[in-house]
């Protein structure tokens, strides 16, 4: 009896089957993804500056094209169950991150980083989240291997997250944390920015800028996007290269997608609804797959819930795209409605997208220029 339910258990899931990705192709892949990020890093710091919108869109483009390029290889190199979960993958991640950019936006208000000093700022933020993310990947990746049941905890806390998502408030999420009050009590800190210093002089004492406390929220708003979008990834695929390298394509080109998005990114309204029903399915299909390989003893005596279905890739890639183009596409509405009801068109309501507007953006990249 002993050795029959052994078996049971040993009994491969009904998945399909994956061939493994060429070890050749995975290294090559994240030394021209490094390669990539330290051009970026690179440009930042050589040449800061505020970019146009037609800089934004072009690099926001050249990142999207890239990613989908990746996928083609995915589908060339290994098969079509690689290509999918890579693109339903990198979908979800870049949702996320859209979201984590709309936290970002509040950081920057809240603290008035200056617009010339923005792109470090981001590309911090950036680096940050890569660290955090590779770091819950590894442990996530670990946890997976050894335990099945932690299918059971990721799809809850995400189911937990979808309605924290639909029902709760951005704007907490960009005030001040205990870290940061307690940073504001027992560290001199100055009122003003030194360009993206950290400490400063002032009358030959030493002060910490308020780049710090920026650096500080960023960092902890990484911290708890990365705790959300790893379980996420997870439920999509269990390969670490493809969740690691979705996370990479979803936040390369995300500073550009701050300045393109500009003002619009608070007309999305109806943007964390469709994040939300996303995070809620993927909790769903972590559970349900969390039944179907089920091992713990206190359910179903240990056994595998046969009945419970193993949701395809296809299907999450196709249940992904549609709620963020519903998502979108409804807030635009909305918010061009909203913006006729007043009298104006959208495009008239956000600066950022008129001729004045980017003349206004070129004056700050000419003084951001000469300053430096």
């Amino acid at each position: 009896m002993r050795r029959e339910r052994l078996s049971v258990r040993a009994a491969p899931s009904e998945r399909p089957s994956v061939t493994a990705l060429p070890l050749w192709f995975e290294v090559g892949s994240l030394v021209v993804l490094t390669l990539i990020l330290v051009a970026d890093l690179l440009m930042v710091i050589k040449r800061p500056h505020v970019p146009s919108f037609k800089e934004s869109t072009l690099w926001v483009v050249f990142y999207i094209v890239l990613a989908l390029v990746f996928a083609g290889l995915m589908f060339v190199i290994g098969d079509a169950e690689h290509g999918a979960q890579f693109l339903a993958g990198w979908l979800t991640e870049y949702s996320l991150s859209i979201d984590n950019l709309f936290v970002f936006v509040i950081i920057m208000a809240r603290f008035a980083v200056p617009r010339k000093y923005q792109q470090e700022v981001l590309m911090v933020g950036i680096i940050l989240a890569l660290v955090l993310r590779g770091i819950f990947i590894l442990l996530g990746a670990q946890l997976i291997e050894n335990f099945s049941w932690i299918f059971y905890i990721f799809g809850a806390f995400l189911l937990y997250t979808a309605a924290q998502q639909a029902f709760g408030d951005h704007e907490d999420e960009g005030g001040d944390s205990a870290l940061i009050r307690m940073l504001r009590r027992r560290l001199p800190i100055t009122n003003d920015y030194d360009g993206i210093k950290l400490r400063t002089m002032i009358d030959g004492r030493r002060f910490f800028t308020p780049m710090l406390i920026v650096f500080v929220a960023i960092g902890t708003t990484d911290l708890i996007f990365a705790l959300d979008s790893i379980p996420a990834i997870f439920g999509i695929t269990q390969s670490p290269f493809i969740v690691f390298t979705a996370n990479v394509f979803a936040l390369m080109g995300l500073r550009q997608l701050y300045f393109l998005l500009g003002g619009l990114l608070e007309r999305l309204e109806y943007l964390k609804y469709g994040i939300a029903f996303i995070l809620a399915f993927i909790g769903v299909k972590l559970v349900l797959h969390a039944m179907h390989e089920n091992e713990l003893p206190f359910i179903n005596g240990g056994e595998h819930i046969e009945w419970a279905p193993d949701i395809s890739t296809w299907t999450s890639l196709a249940v992904i795209v549609g709620a963020m183009a519903v998502a979108t596409v409804a807030s635009l509405v909305k918010a061009n409605l909203d913006a006729r009801r007043r009298g104006h068109t959208l495009g008239e309501e956000i600066p950022h997208f008129t001729e004045e507007g980017e003349r206004e953006r070129d004056r700050d990249a000419d003084s951001s220029t000469v300053e430096r």
